[in-house]
């Protein structure tokens, strides 16, 4: 039975006439009428009869009134109780000393009302599936092979690489404010994060073969603590993004990279058919605040590029 249709029927019994029937339910009054032909239809039964004093209930109309009213309200209270289950947008972060929590953070501050919950995971082999399961309503990640048909991704943000190293290593001499990317050719880069399989390490893969450097993905990797203590104990360097928050060092230095500088495409990913009203505003919060690849003084790998290119 069509509930729309049983509403207006409701409706006009209450108002006594399908034009005013019509204003209340915001409607045209033809549309009004087409609604109760089908509904007449569908019972084989007439439920109303005009006259110029409006429309008045049949016989039949009469013993189907409080059956209308109770489907109605049934429909109501379901409704409100959806409305108040209304639960907060679920964010895949990735970790949460990442790029990815300043964009959702930025988001947050921004948007009156965005009701938000982080979660984190081991990246896009895992947030592809728990956006199609529903588990979580966005994930933030690089995106790496085939998207599903039924996922869709936006150009998020691009961020710049910086030099992790020991103070005293020859990369980090001189009070060096940054460095040239030509300058660490032949050299090996710890990156113990580096699993294998996620889109990072591919992105790194990419950029040893690029600018001639040696990814060590030696581990364990035992937390950003003991990864910056092993760096200033060791003369070592890796990569990290602009944005990433390792503990600090008295041994250790950040160095921008130029010449060119690569940066680290960030996507957000989610399912098309995900209805959570908060998921298009974060749409649109992403899409005004991306910008775009610059090749004249930046770096991607060559499958992330087109995507970030201005339009």
């Amino acid at each position: 039975m069509d509930l729309s249709a049983v509403r207006a029927f409701v409706a006009i019994a209450e108002d006594g006439y399908f034009s005013e029937a019509a204003v209340r339910l915001g409607i045209s009054q033809q549309a009004i009428s087409k609604r109760i032909a089908r509904l007449e239809s569908a019972l084989g039964l007439r439920l109303f009869f005009r006259s110029r004093h409006g429309a008045g209930l049949t016989g039949d109309g009469r013993a189907f009134l409080p059956h209308a009213r109770a489907l109605v309200g049934l429909a109501d209270q379901a409704l409100e109780a959806l409305r108040g289950r209304r639960r907060a947008l679920r964010v895949d972060v990735l970790d949460t000393r990442l790029a990815s929590i300043d964009l959702i953070h930025a988001f947050h501050q921004a948007t009156d009302g965005a009701d938000v919950d982080i979660v984190t995971s081991d990246g896009f082999r895992t947030a592809r599936v728990s956006l199609a399961r529903g588990l979580v309503d966005a994930a933030f990640g690089r995106i790496s092979g085939t998207l599903e048909d039924d996922l869709s991704a936006l150009p998020a943000y691009l961020e710049p690489l910086h030099l992790l190293a020991a103070r005293d290593h020859p990369l980090a001499g001189g009070e060096r404010q940054r460095l040239r990317m030509a300058e660490l050719a032949g050299t090996t880069a710890w990156m113990p994060g580096n699993t294998e399989g996620s889109e990072w390490a591919e992105f790194y893969r990419f950029l040893g073969a690029e600018f001639g450097i040696v990814m060590d993905i030696s581990g364990p990797d035992f937390g950003y603590e003991h990864f910056v203590q092993e760096i200033a104990s060791n003369r070592l360097v890796s990569f990290i993004g602009e944005s990433t928050r390792v503990p600090w060092h008295p041994d250790t230095v950040r160095l921008p990279l130029i010449d060119p500088t690569p940066v680290y495409p960030w996507w957000l990913l989610r399912h098309q058919q995900n209805p959570h009203p908060t998921l298009d505003l974060l749409a649109d919060h992403v899409k005004s605040a991306c910008r775009p690849y610059d090749p004249r003084r930046q770096w991607l790998p060559e499958p992330d590029r087109a995507a970030f290119l201005a339009p």
